[in-house]
């Protein structure tokens, strides 16, 4: 296998595990999201664990990983320069801050969820879309 074939597989492979793991803990339920969010009335903590659980994976796995000199599939580790707040990055947290808490999909399980596909994530998965578009256009 080629390295750029090599590259795919990683990445269907990487997007199964997690696809996997968003169906497996239940965060593909809309429900339990809006559970979470919902502190002053019947909170539902598990999305707190799902979080807490990719957090430790992140952190250790980070620390495995820059240990090497380059990425196994790559030449070089691509990391961001930039580390200044602006507002561009802010408005677009709070957009999907917002349109997690309205409709209880955030991309990763919107799109491990079109196997059932339903009105609600119907139209979360256009309006994503048509953010994207609008992101682009903004620049």
């Amino acid at each position: 296998m080629n390295g750029n074939a090599m590259k795919t597989a990683a990445g269907y492979a990487a997007g199964l595990i997690f696809g996997l793991g968003l169906a497996i803990s239940g965060m593909t339920d809309p429900a339990r999201v809006l559970g979470f969010l919902d502190v002053a009335g019947a909170w539902d903590p598990t999305l707190m664990f799902v979080l807490g659980g990719a957090v430790v994976t992140t952190f250790i796995g980070y620390r495995l990983v820059f240990k090497r000199s380059a990425p196994l599939l790559g030449g070089v580790f691509q990391l961001p320069t930039k580390k200044e707040l602006d507002g561009k990055l802010l408005g677009g947290a709070a957009l999907f801050g917002i349109g997690w808490g309205l409709s209880g999909y955030c991309p990763g399980p919107a799109i491990a969820s079109i196997g059932g596909v339903s009105l609600p994530l119907a139209a979360m998965l256009v309006t994503m879309v048509l953010g994207w578009f609008a992101a682009k256009r903004l620049g």
